[in-house]
């Protein structure tokens, strides 16, 4: 992985766009799931089951979670970002977000449903600490 500081990723605006008209799908509930690639570029989006069906907190459906790692592993992927929607709070990770960001090596993006536009932002999360970053729509 590249330094915390210059870290970006690239999304195709194909599955940029999927992932919002997902969280906008499930909204009032967070949507969640993996977006996997190579080399820092997605190329894949896993649309993940919030098993916690709630507005404010979301789980990835274990099942799910499961066949998705198998199929990257199949395809040489990683899984490069765990998304997520925030449907009545900004971009930002929540405590809750820091506590169960267990996978120090992938970016977390929030994308926040507040406004008529959906705010999308990525976030390294590393010992408690939040680092912005960037992404970059292709």
């Amino acid at each position: 992985m590249q330094d915390i500081a210059g870290y970006k990723i690239i999304i195709p605006k194909q599955i940029f766009d999927e992932m919002l008209a997902y969280c906008k799908a499930v909204y009032s509930n967070e949507a969640c799931g993996i977006l996997a690639g190579r080399n820092g570029e997605v190329s894949k989006i896993y649309k993940m089951t919030n098993i916690e069906n709630s507005p404010v907190t979301y789980m990835l459906d274990s099942k799910e979670q499961f066949k998705a790692m198998k199929d990257m592993r199949e395809n040489n992927l990683s899984m490069l970002a765990i998304f997520h929607s925030h449907p009545f709070s900004e971009a930002y990770p929540s405590l809750k977000d820091v506590s169960l960001a267990f996978y120090e090596d992938c970016v977390y993006i929030i994308v926040s449903l507040i406004e008529k536009e959906p705010t999308v932002r990525s976030f390294l999360i590393k010992n408690g600490s939040i680092q912005e970053t960037e992404i970059i729509i292709k």
